[in-house]
């Protein structure tokens, strides 16, 4: 008789299928090796696995995950999880049933992203650029400092995710085109303009980088990241950028708590409808397959359409 498959190889088996025909990309990888193992150490520990379970150690383990305090959209990710995973064993016919097919997720309400203001987002990048021009930095600083202004003008100018935007390559800031080509979640490409003010922090940030390798008189070959590190991956993580940010913004005088490189992409979708952009475009310019998720900022739609009525209706009171 065949030995059933651990929960350990089942993970691996589902990632690699997620890999391989979704095109899931590193970070949703983890996100679902995460939650699989903590169910996976949920249902050992009561003597089941995948293979056994039926559906009510689903039903205690979403109980469970309540009692230890999970946000309802983190359990519903969680329960996302477990749906794609059953679903997966009943295809490849390791189970012949699927335990979490008639499981109801916890009700939640969608919360608003936080958005900064654009006098909060004009403070950050007027900082980022006094930062990148200071006459009494050594080198080594003008470069962090012209990195940050580069990473910051291109985040808002874009709404690139973090991902994305630490990835990109030094052609992004070569080419003379006004768009670039943006690799995204699934291994889709789209296309996404620049402006006038990110493409001239690019350029100043590459002449800093520039003037340390003639001062060190490096000639180097030069890597193939717009912003390269020491790193395992090449290029700058999302985590050092992140902490960079909630710096800048100490120093901007904003809250580091509410600034993130996520509240900068709220902030590009939201000042964009805000002042007449169309949803759909503003889908498109974000990445997003389906326009229910980009459906989170129709209040900002909203409140310009009242405004728009109360400002302008000839019976508006004046």
């Amino acid at each position: 008789m065949r030995a059933k498959p651990s929960d350990g190889k089942l993970i691996d088996l589902f990632l690699d299928m997620l890999a391989a025909e979704q095109g899931a990309g590193d970070n949703t990888l983890d996100a679902y090796r995460r939650d699989l193992t903590d169910f996976s150490a949920y249902l050992s520990a009561n003597n089941q696995s995948f293979v056994s379970a039926g559906t009510q150690p689903l039903r205690d383990y979403l109980a469970d995950l309540d009692s230890r305090g999970f946000k309802s959209s983190s359990a519903a990710r969680r329960l996302s999880a477990m749906r794609h995973l059953f679903r997966f064993l009943l295809n490849e016919r390791i189970r012949t049933d699927d335990p979490a097919a008639i499981l109801s997720g916890p009700k939640r309400g969608r919360g608003l992203p936080k958005v900064l203001s654009i006098s909060d987002v004009d403070r950050l990048l007027a900082r980022a650029k006094a930062l990148a021009e200071q006459a009494k930095a050594s080198p080594h600083e003008l470069v962090r400092a012209a990195r940050l202004h580069c990473l910051l003008e291109v985040l808002y100018a874009t709404g690139l995710r973090v991902s994305e935007l630490v990835s990109l390559p030094l052609s992004a800031a070569r080419s003379d085109a006004p768009m670039i080509v943006v690799r995204g979640k699934g291994n889709k490409e789209r296309l996404v303009p620049l402006n006038e003010a990110s493409r001239r922090a690019m350029a100043d940030y590459l002449a800093a980088i520039d003037s340390l390798k003639a001062l060190k008189r490096q000639n180097a070959a030069s890597s193939k990241w717009l912003f390269p590190s020491f790193g395992e991956s090449g290029h700058l993580t999302r985590q050092h950028f992140a902490r960079d940010l909630k710096e800048l913004a100490a120093s901007a005088g904003l809250a580091p708590r509410l600034v993130s490189p996520h509240v900068l992409r709220h902030a590009f979708a939201s000042h964009l409808l805000h002042n007449g952009a169309d949803l759909r475009i503003v889908q498109t310019l974000l990445g997003h397959t389906d326009i229910s998720t980009t459906q989170i900022y129709t209040h900002v739609v909203e409140e310009r359409l009242k405004s728009l009525v109360r400002d302008l209706h000839p019976l508006a009171e004046k």
